[in-house]
């Protein structure tokens, strides 16, 4: 038996290519959308693992410090290291912001850490560590940075002595790491004229500026310029030790809030990035019915135009299942280029995203087997309309 399917593929093979092509970059877009979702998770993730923390202690009734504001006292953290199974506790900030690199604004998470504690960057690529308290930073690749280079945040300029690599946010924002010290003034304090503006409130309220007491004015204005604030401690617990046992120990005597990883995770992937995961859900959902609907109206127009073959095939007592197959064969040949020309421009274009797109092999599997499907039902209308061909329009006009 002639396949039609093959036959009219090869005499207009170059139609047909185009066509799986342009459905291809469809797919493509498809296959990307997943990837950032997965690259989403994994920055989540990552931000995580970057951490090495076992617990997040953040501020009580907050679920800081990615996805609240948490503020809490830096000597918390010599409480924390007198429990048991408690092995480190370092202070750390977090801050969401421009940093000035020469002419333009890179947005980043500036991370506030101690050296050797957690919360440091695990890896460098290139350049050193920290050893200077102030004006040192260490930057992720991505910033755009180079060894050498003076950045500015707030009021300071500071050397990029390091690089390191996928230290992002959860929303993919490059790190940039300084010292706690010089974190917390970027975060907490108050700029010189809002520090003189506080100052001169301060003098005029009687109650705390009383003539009768000498030094109360002073040290009032030093309590309101000196900042003891981080936004969490970071946690690591011994080898066989619960996390949860030591979380619950915190929330009942330090009346902090504590959380574990996977309690983080669940922060992080449920609610911070929820809302963005269902919009991209939806999307992903409408281009499947769009690539339903081209592929179903390309098939259908392609047998439209063969309508006198199909006639004729069926005059000379071809099976309706076999007009079929050639239909489906049709419509599966078309899906299998448009996934391959997807695949691969998925692949090519996915390193140029701001943003991390995560391609993995189990998405493409669940993707390819979609099309398939896709593109069967989509032959459906084009072979009910192949079966109600009349076998007398091949002898017709």
């Amino acid at each position: 038996m002639i396949s039609l399917a093959g036959r009219d593929i090869l005499h207009s093979w170059g139609k047909f290519v185009l066509t799986g092509m342009g459905l291809g970059l469809l797919i493509g877009v498809t296959l990307t959308m997943a990837g950032v979702y997965r690259g989403m998770v994994d920055d989540a993730k990552v931000l995580l693992t970057n951490s090495g923390a076992d617990l997040w202690v953040v501020q009580k009734d907050t679920q800081g410090p990615y996805a609240e504001s948490s503020s809490i006292k830096d000597d918390v953290y010599r409480q924390i290291l007198g429990l048991v199974g408690v092995v480190r506790a370092a202070n750390v900030t977090y801050l969401t912001m421009q940093v000035r690199h020469g002419d333009k604004d890179e947005r980043t998470m500036v991370v506030g850490f101690e050296p050797g504690q957690p919360g440091e960057p695990g890896y460098l690529v290139a350049g050193r560590r920290l050893v200077r308290s102030h004006y040192e930073a260490i930057a992720d690749v991505k910033t755009g940075f180079r060894l050498g280079e003076r950045i500015r945040i707030r009021r300071h300029d500071y050397e990029v002595v390091g690089l390191t690599s996928r230290m992002v946010s959860s929303g993919g924002d490059p790190m940039v790491f300084i010292p706690l010290k010089d974190a917390q003034e970027a975060q907490f304090l108050k700029d010189n004229d809002a520090i003189i503006g506080d100052r001169a409130r301060t003098a005029a309220n009687p109650a705390l500026n009383r003539p009768g007491v000498p030094g109360l004015l002073d040290a009032i204005n030093a309590s309101q310029s000196s900042n003891r604030n981080v936004n969490a401690v970071l946690v690591m617990v011994a080898v066989g030790t619960a996390p949860d046992a030591v979380a619950r120990e915190i929330r009942r005597w330090k009346h902090l809030e504590a959380y574990t990883r996977a309690q983080m995770e669940d922060i992080l992937i449920a609610k911070l990035i929820a809302t963005a995961a269902r919009q991209i859900g939806m999307f992903l959902a409408i281009l499947v019915i769009v690539s339903a609907a081209i592929v179903a109206f390309i098939i259908y127009t392609m047998t439209l135009g063969k309508i006198r073959e199909i006639a004729v095939l069926k005059l000379i007592g071809t099976h309706n299942r076999t007009i079929s197959a050639m239909i489906l064969q049709q419509a599966v040949g078309l899906g299998l280029i448009g996934f391959a020309v997807g695949k691969i421009a998925a692949t090519l274009w996915a390193p140029a995203f701001p943003k991390f797109v995560l391609l993995e092999p189990a998405d493409a599997i669940s993707g390819f087997v979609i099309v398939m499907v896709v593109c069967a039902l989509a032959s459906t209308l084009a072979i009910h309309a192949a079966l109600k061909v009349d076998p007398a329009e091949a002898i017709g006009g």
